[in-house]
């Protein structure tokens, strides 16, 4: 067998189908790109529908959302209700005409053998009609009459059918009206009322012979007019649609009422915040009962607005501090720097004239000195700065304090050789159990080691040292005490504790004598009192901020910075202790000191 030849172009397979060729077309890509272009726009309309239905439910009130749903609730509540009650009194009448239709038939039987067919209508209810199966006739016995004459009649199948119904099962047929005997024009209600349909039962018609057999009469059919049951469910549905407004009514006002006695904490929240939002920040919200929802959502927005406007307070006064701090490192660098300019001046005037060689001595001496002073100042900024930023302290050393208050001593010794200096060892006096205080006993400075840091310590000792020594009589005498306490108050209560008198006085109230107990927290205290002229009662909580001083121009000539006591503040604060002033009895100022620490005297 020979091959097909595969013509010019190779093999068929490698040929595109014409499927592929049409989607590869450009044309075929543009009206894809269209198609999805025209998906997506078809989608668009239904997102910013919903985004807009979504706006617009947004830009409601919450009262008017309230309102809509309790109306709502009510006017379904309201419309169930009268539909149940509409059906379940339908169903009970309904029930009470087949029971009056089955309960008649013994009563209609004789009355509709005896009855004369010529005095058929009267004033009855019933409506009999009976079908003769033997002869196919059907004649009418009882034949309600309404008023004018109308008459009313059940719709029945001539040829005496069932119809598909059940001999002895109620059924319900249309109204056949009759006005031929009217004079005029029957009122509207009476035709409404013949227009009703019927509810009619069909029975077998039986009757008893001369001979007591019973006769087959054929098929007897007895009626009664719905009208009267169609008049009580229409007078029910319409009081209940009455009593169904006036309970969406008084139900709405009073849903009205609730809600905006329910929602006026709120508008009163909304007053504040906005009275808040101008720069009030002392308004705040009036708390309701502490049960409700509203009532603990204004607690929790007072206890906010109180922790926002002490924020506020202390972040302004912290923004002053540091102005004023600004302000006062500006004034001190100022002046040595001035001191500096001026002399390096003067030196450059008077370099030519005769004796340049002394002045020259002189300006640099002074430039020297102004600029120690400035040396001495930016290194005190820089260590607050660092310890601002809980930088420079080491936690990790231990210290021998007892050597640390021994060589403030001795330079004191070293300053001030014509000053008494009496060192004393502190203990806990329990005299007075409700109110225990320090017992000082003149001696050697007890045994005390903890952890922190020596150098800075040390440090903090100094700076009270220099103090003393700068400004008081180097003749006043100088008492130096050291001692532990044991208290159940925690490091956390010390770091608590406000720096005053009160603290020590908090502190001894959990102390007990007792070197055995390893509950108690064991603290280290020390006590620096001078018998100088002390400083202002009024002045006592402002010595250790930066900058100050009682009187600036003695400070100035003693050569302080202001910056030592609020070193020494932020050393002792980093170590979990406190440091206050108090002032001496008769007079003089009062350092006490007091740091956690691990272990007692050794």
């Amino acid at each position: 067998m020979g091959q097909q030849p595969q013509g010019p172009g190779g093999d068929h397979s490698a040929l595109p189908s014409p499927k592929s060729a049409v989607k590869d077309t450009p044309l075929a890509q543009v009206a894809a790109a269209d198609a999805r272009k025209g998906q997506s726009s078809q989608n668009q309309p239904h997102t910013h529908r919903s985004r807009r239905l979504a706006a617009l439910n947004e830009c409601i009130p919450l009262s008017v959302r309230l309102m809509s749903i309790i109306v709502g609730m009510l006017s379904i509540g309201t419309i169930v209700i009268t539909f149940s009650i509409r059906w379940l009194v339908s169903s009970y009448l309904m029930e009470r005409v087949d029971q009056q239709l089955l309960e008649q038939a013994d009563l209609v039987f004789p009355q509709m053998l005896n009855a004369d067919v010529n005095t058929q209508n009267g004033f009855t209810s019933y409506y009999v009609k009976v079908y003769n199966t033997n002869t196919g006739s059907s004649a009418v016995m009882l034949q309600p009459v309404l008023k004018d004459g109308v008459i009313s009649s059940p719709k029945l199948p001539d040829n005496g059918s069932l119809d598909g119904h059940e001999l002895g099962v109620p059924f319900t047929t249309p109204a056949v009206v009759n006005t031929k005997n009217v004079v005029g024009v029957p009122d509207h209600a009476t035709m409404q009322f013949a227009e009703c349909p019927w509810r009619v039962v069909a029975l077998k018609g039986l009757t008893k012979s001369g001979k007591g057999e019973f006769q087959d009469l054929g098929i007897v059919y007895i009626g009664l007019s719905l009208g009267d049951q169609i008049d009580v469910i229409s007078t029910l549905t319409r009081f209940c649609i009455m009593v169904s407004i006036a309970v969406v009514l008084l139900g709405g006002s009073l849903g009205a009422l609730v809600v905006q006695r329910t929602l006026s904490p709120l508008k009163r929240i909304e007053k504040t915040a906005a009275k808040i939002a101008a720069g009030d920040l002392s308004q705040r919200v009036p708390e309701s009962g502490e049960s409700t929802e509203i009532g603990s959502l204004a607690r929790s927005l007072n206890s906010m607005l109180t922790q926002i406007e002490r924020s506020f307070h202390e972040q302004e006064a912290v923004t002053q501090k540091m102005r004023q701090f600004v302000s006062d490192a500006s004034h001190e660098l100022r002046t040595p720097l001035a001191a500096i300019h001026g002399y390096a001046e003067l030196y450059k005037m008077q370099r030519d004239a005769p004796g340049t060689l002394e002045r020259a001595d002189d300006a640099i001496s002074h430039i020297e000195s102004s600029s120690s002073r400035m040396t001495v100042l930016v290194e005190d900024l820089l260590s607050l700065a660092r310890l601002d930023e809980g930088r420079g302290v080491s936690m990790n050393q231990r210290v021998d304090f007892t050597s640390v208050m021994q060589d403030s001593v001795d330079d004191l010794h070293a300053l001030d050789p014509d000053r008494e200096i009496t060192t004393m060892q502190l203990d806990i006096d329990l005299s007075a159990p409700r109110k225990p205080k320090l017992s000082e006993t003149p001696g050697p400075l007890p045994k005390i080691a903890l952890t922190g840091d020596a150098t800075r310590l040390h440090q903090v000792i100094t700076n009270i040292v220099g103090n003393i020594h700068r400004y008081t009589p180097s003749d006043s005498p100088v008492d130096i005490g050291l001692g532990v306490i044991e208290s159940s108050r925690t490091p956390e209560d010390l770091a608590a504790m406000p720096q005053d008198g009160d603290m020590l006085e908090t502190l001894l109230q959990g102390a007990r004598k007792s070197k055995s107990s390893k509950l108690l927290n064991m603290y280290a205290v020390a006590v620096l009192r001078d018998h100088g002229p002390g400083v202002p009662e009024k002045s006592l909580h402002n010595i250790f901020e930066r900058f100050y001083t009682a009187d600036p121009s003695r400070d100035r000539q003693k050569g302080g910075t202001g910056l030592g006591l609020a070193i020494a503040l932020s050393i002792v604060n980093a170590h979990g202790g406190r440091i206050y002033a108090s002032p001496t009895e008769g007079s003089g100022l009062t350092f006490t000191i007091i740091l956690p620490m691990e272990s007692g005297t050794d």
